[in-house]
């Protein structure tokens, strides 16, 4: 980094300010508290055509604070965590409390379920970067894309750096917290034909910067996805079976968690309220969660309750086995939190796994969508319609690109209809996942 960050002073700073916060406000008639505080380091620097566009170093640190009278909520919060902020933010908090209603469900985790495992889960790798360094990297990256014959010019290379502390801690005497790092490398490109232009990227991204693609590599690829685009066509309008690339498989998986989160249960604003045991998807599909995974992108030991984090399978052979529950939520609907304040963490699949060659076989007719675009996706009816772009599908084999499309359907309806998953694991995210295969849904082309 470009400028010194000691994650463990910062650590040690920031649970002394945590642990001040809980004393004050107990001294000033809190029943309870929870507080969060963090500070996050980073440097980003953007080129184009060449030549450095920006270069942004960030720091980043702020304090929350939630304190109950009783069963009367209130939260403050500030960037500033220094001594006289935290009394502010305290007190700010109480006079809060102290005017709102009293909500049954409202309240600490129950002290019981207070994470008592705390490993290391190898999530924080710093990465001793220039500046200079950096603008290299994005440099030599967009230099790769743009030798590629047939790309026209770019829309910028990116590179960005960062690392932080995270803490988290309660009146049952809890205190969690947690270094963390991520580090990213993309490129997009413009390529140009007789039929217009076109735009496509690339990106890699990891918790350590040793396990980033080369920035050559990246530049290549993105190059490659750019001209591959070039004499798009509208495709047929009809029902048939659509393939969606694994960077946006990943997508279909959070909106069924977000179907299936508490807040959205409790608010009656699902798709999938009271569905616990029903068949979501085929027998062969499950889905869980892996929060202790080593390195893992999510990992962590405590949720934002302070809860232990644990395995939890969501889709079992096909059913729907668990929601997604903050102890809030899990008070509001009756049951017991998940270890979910904050989301799910890590998820995956277990199926089983083709080549997109083998599904592009068994779909033989479609579209391969790889980009989407719009947000026509409706949580409470599961009403799903979105923009699309990919490639025309035929006899099993790609034939063309395909832009200026829309897709549409029902998420339950595609889930049930999914009929294969890909072999092409998408592992730059949270959720890895590869290419899905629905049987059926509405392209609407030319």
């Amino acid at each position: 980094m470009t400028q010194a960050f000691d994650a463990a002073a910062q650590q040690g700073l920031l649970e002394t300010r945590a642990e001040a916060a809980l004393a004050l406000a107990s001294r000033l008639g809190a029943d309870a508290c929870e507080v969060g505080a963090s500070v996050d380091q980073g440097v980003g620097v953007n080129v184009r055509e060449g030549e450095v566009e920006t270069v942004e170093l960030s720091r980043d640190q702020g304090i929350a604070v939630t304190v109950y009278v009783g069963q009367r909520k209130g939260s403050a919060s500030s960037t500033d965590a220094s001594e006289a902020s935290i009394k502010d933010v305290v007190e700010k908090a109480l006079a809060i409390a102290r005017h709102t209603g009293e909500d049954p469900a409202s309240g600490l985790a129950p002290a019981e379920l207070m994470a008592r495992e705390l490993p290391d889960l190898d999530v924080h790798h710093p990465w001793a970067l220039s500046t200079e360094q950096a603008i290299d990297i994005a440099l030599a990256c967009e230099a790769a894309g743009r030798g590629m014959a047939g790309i026209k010019s770019s829309d910028g290379a990116g590179l960005s750096s960062g690392e932080g502390v995270r803490v988290y801690a309660n009146s049952h005497g809890f205190l969690g917290s947690q270094r963390g790092s991520r580090h990213s490398l993309s490129c997009m490109l413009i390529a140009e034909d007789e039929h217009g232009m076109q735009r496509d990227y690339d990106y890699t991204s990891a918790r350590d910067a040793r396990d980033l693609l080369a920035p050559e590599a990246v530049g290549e690829s993105a190059a490659q996805r750019t001209l591959r685009r070039l004499g798009a066509q509208r495709p047929a309008t009809g029902r048939m079976p659509v393939l969606f690339d694994p960077s946006l498989a990943s997508g279909l998986v959070g909106h069924l968690l977000g179907a299936i989160a508490g807040g959205a249960l409790y608010r009656q604003s699902s798709f999938l309220c009271d569905r616990l045991g029903d068949t979501l998807f085929p027998e062969w599909f499950s889905l869980q969660e892996k929060p202790m995974l080593i390195g893992g992108m999510a990992s962590s030991p405590f949720d934002g309750d302070g809860v232990q984090t644990r395995d939890n399978v969501f889709v079992d052979q096909g059913q729907l086995v668990s929601y997604l529950l903050s102890a809030y939520s899990a008070r509001r609907l009756g049951m017991d939190t998940t270890g979910n304040a904050g989301g799910a963490r890590n998820l995956r699949l277990t199926a089983p796994l083709e080549s997109q060659q083998a599904l592009l076989a068994r779909m033989d007719r479609g579209v391969l969508v790889t980009e989407l675009m719009g947000q026509g996706v409706n949580g409470v009816t599961g009403d799903y319609s979105r923009g699309a772009a990919g490639f025309w599908v035929e006899n099993g084999r790609i034939q063309h690109p395909v832009e200026e499309f829309t897709i549409a359907g029902n998420l339950e309806a595609m889930f049930k209809g999914l009929v294969g998953v890909g072999d092409d694991t998408d592992t730059r995210g949270s959720i890895h996942t590869g290419s899905w295969l629905i049987d059926e849904m509405t392209v609407a082309g030319g």
